[in-house]
């Protein structure tokens, strides 16, 4: 006689003697060999290779030499004569001083670099005020939900760049979209002047990089327990107390990576400024362009171009120390 078993349950967790066992359906990791190991690992370096450090190179190159003739359009920088490099100092020099007479740190580069700076800064504040509600709200929705909000998020992308940010001219001109309805709703007799400005700049720079803040800040949020705001609320805390002891200290390093999404492009931003911003508003990447296409001094553009990226690539190094220590803290 076969023993029943005691609980209904059990029936399921005894297999029959004439049973084949089942196969393991846990996916095994995909091991490589060691050329493949080395071939996956490489793709990123050859791809850094050539597409930036040899541009960066044939940059510092052009910065450091004189304009050439139409056969040879930059002078030689090494003289096979003499056995001596031919740097050209002058190029950097002159950005920080525009003669022997003249002040230093205040030429019209120097304040383009300072304004550069100071936009970035005020672009990346501005889309972490705007973007960390929304990319909460994302993260708190249902997952059904998700799918539906980053796909709205991501919408403008299918939208050409140049066509939004002509689109904002429309939307801002003395007879777009706002002054019409300011002037229908009597705010206002005149139409404002709302193009050409600092207000109109950083609108165009907030539209087109919000999403850059919003993304990360999102990934991080979903990660989060949300079971320690609850835990805080047990214990008295107030929403904002929990919020700002718990939601923002874990959401540190979505904020680092989303201001520095933002701050890098906005740097060297070009399109925005020109289009949208005034004759006041001349940012580094518009003196770079002027000096390359119009006074066409290519040396000068490369040493202000080389110049930038170092300043761009100092927020970097920071970022990725606090992601070392970070994880050595963990």
């Amino acid at each position: 006689m076969v023993e029943q078993p005691r609980r209904r349950g059990a029936a399921r967790l005894i297999a029959p003697a004439n049973a084949k066992p089942r196969r393991n359906t846990v996916a095994k990791p995909l091991k490589l060999s060691m050329p493949g190991r080395r071939f996956v690992i490489g793709v990123p370096y050859v791809w850094l290779l050539i597409f930036f450090f040899l541009p960066f190179l044939i940059l510092l190159y052009i910065s450091f030499v004189d304009m050439g003739n139409e056969i040879h359009p930059f002078q030689p920088l090494w003289d096979p004569q003499q056995g001596v490099l031919l740097l050209k100092f002058e190029n950097y020099w002159s950005i920080f001083r525009t003669g022997p007479d003249g002040a230093l740190f205040q030429t019209l580069y120097v304040e383009s670099y300072v304004r550069s700076i100071a936009y970035a800064l005020i672009t990346a504040l501005l889309c972490l005020i705007i973007g960390y509600p929304f990319a909460y709200f994302i993260a708190r929705s249902a997952p059904e939900m998700r799918l539906i909000l980053l796909m709205l998020l991501m919408l403008p992308f299918w939208t050409s760049f140049m066509l939004r940010v002509f689109a904002w001219k429309g939307i801002l001109s003395d007879f777009g979209v706002v002054n019409q309805f300011l002037i229908f709703i009597g705010l206002t007799d005149e139409p404002l002047r709302l193009i050409y400005t600092d207000f109109s700049m950083l609108i165009g720079m907030v539209y087109v990089y919000l999403p850059f803040m919003v993304l990360p800040l999102y990934a991080n949020l979903v990660k989060m327990d949300f079971r320690l705001l609850e835990a805080a609320y047990d214990l008295g805390a107030s929403p904002f107390k929990a919020f700002w002891l718990i939601t923002v200290p874990l959401s540190k390093p979505g904020i680092i990576a989303g201001m520095m999404l933002v701050f890098i492009p906005s740097m060297g931003e070009f399109v925005v400024p020109s289009l949208l911003g005034g004759a006041d508003n001349i940012m580094i990447g518009r003196v770079v362009w002027d000096e390359m296409f119009i006074a066409n001094n290519w040396p000068r553009a490369s040493a202000l171009a080389v110049l930038m990226i170092l300043l761009v690539i100092i927020p970097m190094m920071l970022y990725f120390r606090y992601g070392m220590r970070d994880s050595d803290a963990r």
